[in-house]
């Protein structure tokens, strides 16, 4: 797994749960989006460099509005995307693209890199990546760019009244630890060792977020990654990938309790946590309830459940891709990233906590009035 805004100001009616959301000029914004982590994430940071993790070639993108491949890891929009729709912003460019200066650092930026972990040993057959120590390094930088632009107040309020999106975790496990028979990290660690291990790792990050000024940051948990169709083609019966659910089901409960952990210490809600194994679950068991005719195949590779090799322009594509859970082997189509979003944004507790991202929203439009 390569695990793949014009500037706006939120402004939420009381009467609604989500608010009803105006766009304004870069100067006025109030909200900036942040986003670190994987491919699941990433707007196209891996294109300018010589990486093996891209997805800047065709079909992927072929549901864009410009119909061009980005780099995002998708048919068409990722979660960063469909999160800045709700925040009426135009998605954040990758940090690394040369049109992110001046007005624009004050819409955000997107440090994601396709292929990274939590470890910077993780995806190193990807040759070079942003691993996480440089995506907080760039943030540093672009903290210094946006005081260069607003000026040392304001640039520290932009930080503080951002959304932060982080999503790591899977590579450690699908480029890690379980890459091949044997890894270096499975001799050194137990399953369970290794699993506090990338905790205790995780949270080091995510602390020195916090340091640099994040204030309410959306922790997204991993996916059931055995039931992705790379794995699937490569099973017995196209059935799960115990030792990779046996991972998620390890992971995300203690990241869970990480993450309660430093709310205790920073604030309630600074650190959100999204339940994204029991969102992806719910329609990977039972997608024609969600209006999927599957979620075994994925919609653009070859081989079993289209889940080998590369999606490329040599693969098979299918025609109707809302009808699929995955785009490519393990990366999910624009519409189930909306499905994914749509409980980011309004799920219960079970899904999100300790509140979901439209509250969020709406506390902290009131408290920028």
């Amino acid at each position: 797994m390569a695990n793949s805004s014009s500037p706006g100001c939120v402004l939420l009616a009381a009467t609604m749960a989500l608010g009803v959301v105006l766009l304004a000029s870069p100067a006025e914004s109030a909200r900036a989006f942040f986003v670190f982590g994987d491919s699941l994430v990433d707007n196209g940071n891996n294109n300018y460099l010589m990486s093996t993790a891209r997805a800047d070639s065709p079909p992927y993108g072929i549901d864009y509005p410009t119909h061009q491949a980005t780099g995002r890891f998708s048919n068409g929009l990722n979660i960063p995307d469909i999160i800045s729709e709700h925040l009426g912003a135009e998605p954040t460019l990758p940090y690394l693209s040369p049109e992110l200066h001046g007005e624009k650092l004050l819409v955000g930026a997107n440090f994601a890199s396709a292929g990274v972990g939590i470890l910077n040993d993780t995806g190193i057959q990807f040759i070079e990546m942003v691993r996480m120590s440089r995506q907080l390094q760039y943030f540093h930088e672009y903290q210094g760019k946006l005081r260069a632009v607003v000026g040392a107040s304001q640039a520290t309020q932009i930080v503080s009244r951002a959304l932060v999106l982080i999503t790591l975790g899977g590579n450690d496990f699908v480029n890690n630890y379980f890459f091949m028979p044997f890894s270096l990290r499975s001799l050194q660690f137990s399953l369970p060792n290794y699993v506090r291990y990338l905790i205790s790792e995780y949270k080091k990050i995510l602390v020195r977020l916090y340091d640099m000024g994040a204030r309410r940051v959306l922790v997204t948990g991993t996916g059931p990654l055995g039931c992705a169709p790379a794995q699937l083609a490569r099973s017995r019966g196209g059935e799960c990938d115990a030792g990779l659910m046996r991972a998620a089901e390890l992971f995300n409960p203690q990241l869970s309790r990480a993450l309660q952990e430093l709310n205790a210490r920073y604030g309630s809600g600074t650190f959100i946590a999204a339940n994204t194994f029991r969102i992806h679950f719910d329609f990977i068991s039972d997608p024609a309830a969600y209006g999927f005719q599957t979620a075994t195949e994925a919609c653009c590779g070859q081989g079993p459940h289209n889940g080998i090799g590369l999606c490329t322009a040599l693969s098979n594509v299918c025609t109707d891709r809302d009808q699929y859970v995955f785009w490519d082997a393990y990366h999910p189509t624009e519409r189930a990233n909306r499905i994914i979003v749509s409980q980011f944004m309004t799920g219960s507790l079970d899904y999100i906590s300790p509140l979901n991202l439209g509250t969020a929203l709406h506390i902290d439009a009131a408290l920028m009035d």
